[in-house]
């Protein structure tokens, strides 16, 4: 060897050794995404069932309240990776929501309400069945339909809108690493009305926080939350009340 060459140590075993373990991590990952992914599909495939006899109370609601629209409709939300999709749900709201909406906004008081927290505490846009669907969070059965190809997952940051992409800011690229969730920590924390920057602080924190231990806690919360009371739950210190 020359005395500019520098002797480099090659342990073959070493080697081996890193890329025997490199292997088996990645062995890993896969296997539990693929059984989270079986796990999801058999959920959403109940969840879809489920959402036959509802559609049937939904719809023969709507005619008894003499509302003929449609009973499904879909929004725009960013997906993981920053891929939009159509995010579907109950329709909750009037046919003519737009433009009450826009008579709405006419005020300065519903304008400041609406922009803090993109909804009103007594949304007249609301149908009769439709507010009893969004108080029991029912409206967003049909997102099932969504982890089933794949777009959403049961627990996760919610779905955002591609306008507030420039909100989210420098924590854009941490959202989108996660498939959006049909539940997650903004869902539990029960709270009524929401700021975007409060919403956004519960997924942040939860991007930070994700384990299947968390997403466990946050299914088994939501049942409590949907079904037996509105309330804060404490989760670590992922919500905002903690």
């Amino acid at each position: 060897m020359d005395k500019h060459e520098i002797a480099i140590p090659f342990d073959v075993e070493a080697i081996h050794e890193d890329s025997q373990k490199r292997l088996l991590r990645k062995l890993n990952i896969f296997a539990k995404t693929l059984v989270a992914r079986f796990f999801e599909i058999i959920v959403s495939i109940i969840g879809i069932i489920s959402l036959i006899p509802l559609s049937i109370v939904i719809y023969f609601q709507n005619l008894k309240n003499g509302d003929q629209g449609p009973i499904f409709y879909t929004q725009d939300r960013i997906g993981k990776d920053g891929k939009v999709f159509k995010m579907y749900k109950f329709r909750t709201m009037a046919k003519n929501a737009d433009e009450i909406l826009a008579a709405m906004l006419q005020n300065e008081e519903n304008r400041v309400e609406y922009s803090t927290y993109r909804k009103f505490r007594h949304d007249p846009r609301l149908t009769k069945f439709g507010e009893i669907l969004r108080e029991k969070s029912l409206d967003e059965f049909p997102q099932f339909i969504n982890v089933l190809k794949g777009d959403m997952t049961i627990v996760g940051p919610r779905p955002y809108m591609p306008e507030e992409k420039e909100k989210m800011g420098e924590y854009y690229d941490r959202i989108v690493s996660h498939k959006p969730g049909m539940t997650g920590v903004f869902q539990i924390s029960a709270k009524e009305r929401v700021t975007f920057a409060e919403r956004l602080d519960m997924d942040i924190k939860y991007h930070y926080r994700k384990s299947l231990k968390v997403d466990l806690k946050i299914a088994l919360i939501t049942l409590l939350v949907t079904f037996v009371r509105k309330e804060t739950y404490n989760l670590g210190e992922i919500t905002a009340d903690t």
